[in-house]
């Protein structure tokens, strides 16, 4: 018999319906997907303004593409930081309206990157209950030590704050938390930093693109400014290509330009996708139709939605959670969609707390009317 001494924790997993598939997707992002040689109507990508497949960013790529060629070749300390990066570095830092900011591959290594450079041994970091998992894997690896404090509670961790003795304070929160599609209360995060001395990381995957004036994300959304703040925006969700910044005051970017790892140690990533985000930010800025549609889209869902048994928790954002309670029907809804060619994820512990399993419906630009109309005659018939 093979060796396999994991085969009975995925046996585990299959049996309490946590087993996870991989669709195999064989055309180009949208609100209609091929996957595994099937058409679907698909409202589970991250591509919240439907820029994955515009026309004028696959011209940007491809024109990069002559222009600088595949790969970066290098770190960007040593000779891998192009013109394109720094160009983009620039104009993200004047989008979201701050002194500087600095290209990471992806979201996860910016929030590790940031939090292991400015934490450690001795500091403390604060982190929302239903943080992103990059967040809390970040002050984990960071060997600082992690409070959690129940979402959305600003009592609670003003009282941990106040009982705090470490040299250095982080709090951590997502702005648009990815699984409850809520927001932080960022005003009132950022105060109770100013009053205890700490740092605030936002991870705004989620709001960069969608919020705000022009899409300039959550800080814009909530006119929120502050020497404090340290801004991470993730550019393969609603900018529709791929990799991450991180903004804040000019020493600190320099700061995480010397010290974090996960930027000093790691090839940067090609200068074609920089080239790409340059227009993908004026797409995003001067195409305000299409945050016009995603909120349109967005209260016909939550209207159509008022008569199932399951409810949306309350969002305002394209990410749209229906509750379903028990993991097993939250895979059979999925599934039920599925064989009506409507692919809606279902999201399982540990992902989202126990009892909590839900399909994750997220709206695009991309989708119209008769979309969602579809969608919500496809949720009454299996309900």
């Amino acid at each position: 018999m093979p060796f396999s001494p994991l085969r009975a924790e995925l046996e585990e997993l299959e049996a309490a319906g946590l087993a996870r598939r991989r669709r195999v997707l064989e055309s180009p992002q949208g609100a209609r997907v091929v996957v595994e040689g099937r058409q679907c109507l698909a409202f589970c990508s991250n591509d919240y303004l439907g820029l994955a497949n515009h026309p004028e960013l696959i011209a940007a790529v491809q024109a990069g593409v002559a222009r600088f060629g595949v790969g970066a070749g290098a770190s960007h300390l040593i000779t891998g930081h192009h013109a394109e990066h720094h160009g983009l570095e620039q104009a993200l830092a004047e989008f979201v309206g701050m002194p500087r900011a600095l290209l990471f591959s992806t979201g996860y290594m910016a929030n590790l990157g940031v939090v292991s450079a400015l934490t450690g041994r001795g500091a403390e970091v604060f982190g929302d209950r239903l943080n992103h998992a990059s967040l809390n894997d970040a002050a984990i690896m960071s060997r600082a030590s992690l409070v959690r404090y129940p979402h959305l509670d600003l009592e609670a961790l003003e009282n941990r704050l106040a009982k705090s003795r470490a040299k250095r304070r982080l709090v951590i929160t997502d702005a648009v938390f990815s699984m409850d599609g809520d927001m932080a209360p960022l005003p009132e995060l950022a105060a109770l930093c100013e009053r205890h001395g700490a740092w605030l990381l936002v991870d705004d995957a989620h709001g960069f693109g969608v919020l705000g004036e022009d899409g300039r994300g959550s800080l814009s959304h909530f006119r929120l400014r502050s020497p404090r703040i340290i801004y991470m925006g993730t550019l393969g969700k609603a900018a529709g290509v791929f990799g991450a910044f991180v903004a804040g005051a000019g020493d600190l970017v320099e700061y995480l330009c010397q010290r974090a790892r996960t930027y000093v140690y790691t090839t940067a990533t090609p200068p074609f996708l920089a080239h790409a985000l340059r227009r993908s930010l004026d797409l995003v800025r001067s195409e305000a139709w299409r945050r016009a549609r995603l909120r349109e889209l967005i209260a016909r869902l939550k209207s159509d939605l008022e008569v199932l048994p399951w409810k949306l928790l309350p969002s305002e954002t394209p990410i749209q959670p229906l509750l379903i309670g028990e993991s097993r029907e939250a895979v059979r809804a999925s599934d039920a969609l599925r064989g009506r060619g409507i692919l809606v994820p279902a999201i399982r512990p540990p992902t989202v707390p126990r009892g909590a399993a839900r399909l994750r419906i997220s709206l695009s630009a991309d989708h119209t009317r008769e979309d969602v109309e579809a969608l919500v005659s496809a949720l009454r018939a299996i309900a």
